[in-house]
């Protein structure tokens, strides 16, 4: 049968449903490793991408079910969520490669002064003391403090930083892009029959 076919469609759609799966519970893994090893304390941070494994998994349960049973009511529902995360995402994901040093600097200082757990947690992992100057008088989990000579944590973010987030927003690409091949792969699977089914029932 080639590929166009309705055993094709359905067999690519619970593929890329097993691998957001996969990815959902890859996501939720991490970021209980990285609290159960204390390298992140943010329940902030680790319940956002907690949150974000949960989503994914559920949006990649409906599509697997709809799948397999061919359920046109779920099928369409996951049609259109996965086309409003795919906005969202490539959105993201093409800010994330535009950003120039100076917007990189704004957004983390933000970031900075919103959260005193991630604070703690780039300081004693970066060996690192305040944003952007270091002041012996304020208190400092990092090795460093101890002999007061500890780098400013901006200098430090900012050797990773470009790096990061030109590889977030091309893992971003990338899953969009999926993203829009299964609603286009929902779309067409749609609108074809089953043959096993009565072949004048439309499904």
């Amino acid at each position: 049968m080639v590929c166009g076919g309705f055993a094709c469609s359905k067999n690519c759609l619970c593929a890329l449903n097993l691998l957001y799966t996969l990815v959902s519970l890859l996501l939720i893994g991490i970021a209980a490793w990285g609290i159960g090893f204390g390298l992140i304390s943010s329940f902030r941070v680790v319940g956002v991408a907690i949150a974000v494994g949960i989503f994914l998994f559920l949006i990649a349960l409906v599509g697997l079910i709809g799948a397999v049973k061919h359920h046109q009511v779920l099928l369409f529902f996951y049609m259109i969520i996965l086309l409003l995360v795919f906005i969202v995402q490539f959105s993201v994901s093409c800010a994330c490669l535009a950003l120039n040093k100076e917007q990189q600097s704004q957004l983390l200082e933000v970031g900075w002064n919103n959260t005193n757990s991630a604070r703690t947690d780039i300081e004693r992992n970066l060996n690192c003391c305040g944003f952007r100057t270091f002041d012996p008088n304020e208190t400092c989990l990092s090795d460093c403090f101890r002999s007061h000579q500890c780098r400013p944590c901006l200098l430090v973010i900012e050797e990773y930083s470009g790096m990061v987030l030109r590889f977030v927003g091309g893992i971003g690409l990338f899953f969009s892009f999926t993203e829009i091949l299964g609603v286009w792969l929902t779309y067409r699977y749609r609108n074809q029959k089953d043959p096993r089914a009565n072949p004048s029932a439309f499904l």
